[in-house]
């Protein structure tokens, strides 16, 4: 008799996590992350001493002021109306406390978000490269991922192929901007656009399509960049957000799931996120980070210092002949691989002890991820790696891998 495994259910999220699975068993990244001397550039894990203010604010609301300080939370009060308050000074749309879901991170925002709006069998589309958890949330939500490719060269969203994929059982696009990994900030021209096309395609369809904006780099935008939120250009848009970015401590869980003023059904709508959070097995952050919000949505690791390193190692990498796409947001440089085979490039970076993401892992191939996170004394002993490592590709430029 063949062996079934045991849960079917569980073996779809080990298809869909498959790449990522093998990169932290395999890669070099599994051999060799935390030993002395070796350059990280594969994760937006920090590699510095966390913001003196994050310690500040933990230690001052660990102290109880009241016998229910460390009771059961879902999303309290205050932090909804700090997180209202600081989007709409930023955002100048007028988000109301009540249209806040605080949430265990942007990864639980994006779970809650797309389980409140869909039912089995629904469909969700996302451009390609993604970030690498979205079909395995889709799994798991019992909905259908569908994806589609951006735009050669600018990385923007491709409308038109967004248009083709959409059918009856269309209920979410995914929106990630900036977007990871490409760095991409998509401007208001593609966002009225996006908006326009599912208007009309919501109608043909008899139900709302709505947008899922997952946005936890929206504050790390360089050259004076402005952000452009999907937001306040679609009535029908969830915005998914963490803080683990721009204060670069992703251990430190704690997000949220907004509604703007302009979701229709608001009512309904929190209902649906609150329950979906209660059937997640609590989503809701810990009391200890909701207290101390109001500290920690002020503070922001260096951006212009984060920008240095990326003008830095773009000048660099393409003086050695890399050829680099320059991010406009978020903390990742996406160069393209010498080889074909970007797995194996990256084997050879490793045999310099520079580690990075293969392109495979986020859905393009022949490309790699670099983490800006990265301090600078990694960025000084990495170069002359990523160097040496482009010299032996020039030398076996007709290298071909078969996988």
């Amino acid at each position: 008799m063949t062996q079934r495994p045991i849960s079917s259910r569980v073996e779809a999220f080990a298809r869909a996590t498959a790449p990522f699975m093998r990169f932290f068993s395999e890669s070099p990244y599994a051999r060799k992350a935390g030993k002395p001397g070796v350059n990280d550039f594969a994760v937006g894990n920090p590699h510095e001493l966390a913001l003196p203010g994050i310690v500040t604010a933990l230690r001052k609301w660990a102290v109880p002021q009241n016998e229910r300080w460390f009771a059961y939370k879902i999303s309290e009060s205050e932090p909804q109306e700090v997180v209202a308050a600081s989007l709409r000074k930023w955002r100048g749309i007028p988000f109301e406390p009540a249209d806040i879901a605080l949430t265990i991170a942007g990864f639980a925002a994006i779970a809650a978000g797309l389980k409140a709006v869909t039912e089995p069998g629904d469909e969700a589309i996302f451009s390609r490269p993604p970030w690498f958890f979205y079909e395995v949330l889709c799994v798991e939500a019992g909905i259908t991922p569908v994806k589609v490719n951006t735009v050669p060269v600018t990385f923007d969203l491709d409308l038109d192929a967004i248009s083709a994929a959409i059918t009856p059982r269309t209920r979410v696009v995914i929106v990630n901007t900036p977007n990871n990994p490409t760095g991409r900030i998509y401007p208001p021209e593609t966002l009225r656009g996006l908006a326009r096309l599912l208007e009309d395609a919501s109608r043909k369809n008899g139900r709302a399509i709505y947008i899922l904006s997952d946005e936890p780099y929206s504050r790390i935008v360089f050259d004076g960049r402005p952000f452009h939120s999907p937001t306040a250009y679609y009535a029908n848009t969830l915005l998914a957000y963490s803080y683990g970015k721009v204060l670069l401590s992703p251990g430190q869980r704690i997000g949220f799931l907004a509604l703007p003023p302009t979701m229709p059904n608001r009512e309904e709508m929190r209902r649906n996120i609150m329950l979906t959070q209660l059937a997640g097995a609590g989503l809701w952050p810990n009391a200890l980070l909701q207290h101390a919000l109001a500290d920690l949505d002020v503070l922001s690791i260096d951006i212009a210092h984060l920008q240095r390193k990326r003008d830095r190692m773009v000048e660099a990498l393409r003086s050695m002949g890399y050829e680099v796409h320059v991010p406009e947001g978020t903390f990742y440089l996406l160069p393209k691989s010498p080889w074909a085979d970007d797995e194996a490039f990256c084997e050879l970076l490793g045999e310099h002890d520079i580690l990075v993401l293969p392109g495979t892992v986020t859905e393009i191939p022949g490309y790699f991820r670099i983490s800006l996170t990265a301090n600078d004394e990694m960025i000084d002993r990495g170069l002359p790696g990523f160097a040496k490592a482009m010299e032996t590709a020039k030398a076996h430029e007709s290298r071909v891998v078969e996988r």
